[in-house]
């Protein structure tokens, strides 16, 4: 039988004292051949990310390992110290990080990051490491890639930048290559497209590929065999399509069950009144490459008009760069349109200004993608939620007893009120961000991705929170995601956009049913499926 490149065995991490349990893994094995995907999946502190780092040599200070071992092509990682770890880092073990903007440097060009994993290893003279960067960068797919190596991060797409990742990571060649939710943030075309280029390159150099993942669309369209975590336990392995298809676990068949469904959920039909008029709204953005170069314009939001009816639910999909994020701004007048008209409630918010401006904001409230960045770490939650209120002259004292209120209208103990952000989880921030955009009793709510950072379980009962919510008090909410299968799920229509229009806009059932625009269409033959039998 031939020896596994990577062998984990009974790994077992144990965490500080003051953690809310003995061990980040415990006990934990697998192993990757070459040529082979394996997938480890679960939720946010299944162990993940540590085993991870600890692939790596990465592990926090604070984690250290009391058992277990695990060797790559037959080296023991435990044994290494510090300097044997940046002989192994990059040319046996290469690592692709889950947000490339926070992963690459800022003020260095993408070539010369690319460049410097060869200087740091003492290969090839200056000019040769310019040149294998430039024979990377073509062989992840980089558009005009000789351009992109002179970018910064900052100039290229999400995208791009996943790809400049993925050309580092590979540049010495490893043997094994861990990626840690590479795709997360990316939309389903650009998901799609990494995922293939990962599988391709993988086959092509007969790597072994450890791949982090919560989602079991991207385990079905990579993995071979999958590892599913549970608290830092494994609870069940196999391969890819005896995980998917015949689950023996109660944790994995829920994950599964929480997945939602491109078929998309039956709603009540929303009134006839309009809460929300959007016409001709447009935006435009101009840059200048260099201190003397070409002046760019983007149309962010190009003549963009829909309404909004009470208790009804429109989804804005696209890709990154499509113009969602952009409208959802210019709703809640965080910036200026260019030209067009925004009604909320009767109120012209395109041509308020100063208290108008203020009191018209009452109508139209925002959830936001990141729970945590949110809210004020320094305050306790109540405050957070009475702030809103409480500016708008209501008595601190009648603000925190609806705070409270609203709390248990979102599914918390009241009692929570005194609490800090720091003391809940990421799905029960997000309810708190619901809860306080709930707090001025708004006409429209607008939802910015916010169920995108969160595991598939807790998303589930956060999506089911906001269709509960929008059944009980007739709200109407304005929903933005890059996720389709989300939006089947909660939105009563759908408009799609690309390049800052909307190409199409129908209801969810005759949109999934039969895609007019070939944007859509292809929005959808990029979205992740999984087989018929795990539903």
């Amino acid at each position: 039988m031939t020896e596994p490149l990577l062998s984990v065995e009974g790994l077992t991490l144990a965490l500080p004292q003051d953690a809310d349990r003995l061990h980040a893994v415990e006990d934990v094995s697998f192993s990757v051949g070459r040529g082979e995907i394996l997938c480890l999946v679960g939720e946010s502190g299944s162990g993940k990310s540590v085993c991870a780092q600890a692939l790596m040599g990465l592990l926090p200070a604070a984690i250290r390992p009391v058992g277990g071992a695990m060797r790559c092509a037959g080296r023991d990682l435990l044994a290494l110290d510090g300097e044997a770890w940046r002989s192994v880092r990059g040319r046996e073990i290469a690592m692709i990080f889950q947000e490339p903007m926070t992963a690459l440097n800022p003020v260095m060009r993408i070539g010369d990051q690319i460049a410097e994993a060869f200087e740091a290893h003492g290969l090839h003279a200056p000019s040769e490491r310019w040149a294998r960067a430039l024979d990377l960068a073509t062989e992840v797919g980089l558009p005009d890639p000789a351009r992109i190596l002179r970018a910064y991060p900052h100039e290229i797409s999400g995208g791009q930048r996943q790809r400049a990742m993925i050309a580092m990571a590979l540049a010495l060649e490893p043997a094994l290559l861990v990626a840690d939710e590479p795709t997360t943030a990316l939309d389903v075309t650009t998901q799609a497209q990494i995922l293939k280029l990962i599988r391709e390159l993988q086959r092509r150099r007969r790597m072994g590929v450890v791949f982090i993942t919560h989602d079991f669309g991207v385990v079905r369209e990579i993995a071979d065999t999958v590892v599913v975590l549970e608290k830092g336990r494994v609870v069940e392995s196999g391969t890819a399509a005896q995980v998917l298809t015949q689950p023996r676990h109660p944790y994995t068949r829920g994950l599964l069950d929480a997945i939602p469904s491109l078929d998309p959920a039956a709603h009540a039909p929303a009134e006839a009144q309009i809460v929300c008029e959007v016409a001709g709204l447009t935006k435009t953005y101009a840059s200048r490459s260099g201190l003397f170069g070409d002046v760019r314009v983007v149309h962010a939001a190009k003549d963009v008009s829909f309404v909004i009816h009470r208790g009804e639910t429109l989804g804005l999909v696209g890709e990154s760069g499509s113009g969602k994020s952009t409208v959802a701004r210019l709703v809640v007048r965080v910036l200026d349109p260019d030209s067009g008209r925004i009604s909320v409630g009767g109120a012209d918010l395109s041509v308020a200004s100063g208290p108008r401006l203020r009191q018209a904001r009452r109508r139209v409230q925002m959830v936001f993608q990141d729970p945590f960045a949110s809210l004020n770490p320094r305050r306790r939650i109540g405050m957070s939620i009475a702030d809103g209120p409480i500016a708008g002259g209501t008595p601190k004292s009648v603000a925190l007893d609806e705070a409270r209120a609203l709390l248990a209208l979102v599914g918390l103990d009241p009692r929570a009120a005194d609490r800090f952000p720091h003391e809940f989880s990421g799905g029960q921030r997000q309810r708190i961000g619901i809860a306080r955009a709930l707090a001025l009793r708004p006409d429209l709510i607008v939802a910015d991705e916010p169920v995108s950072a969160l595991d598939v379980s807790v998303q589930k009962q956060v999506l089911d929170l906001l269709q509960d919510l929008k059944t009980r008090l007739r709200l109407s909410m304005l929903f933005i995601t890059h996720d389709l299968h989300v939006a089947a799920q909660i939105c009563d229509r759908i408009a799609v956009m690309r390049r800052g229009e909307i190409v199409e806009l129908r209801p969810a059932r005759d949109l999934f049913a039969s895609p007019e625009h070939p944007y859509t269409r292809e929005l959808l033959a990029a979205a992740p499926r999984l087989p018929d039998r795990v539903r």
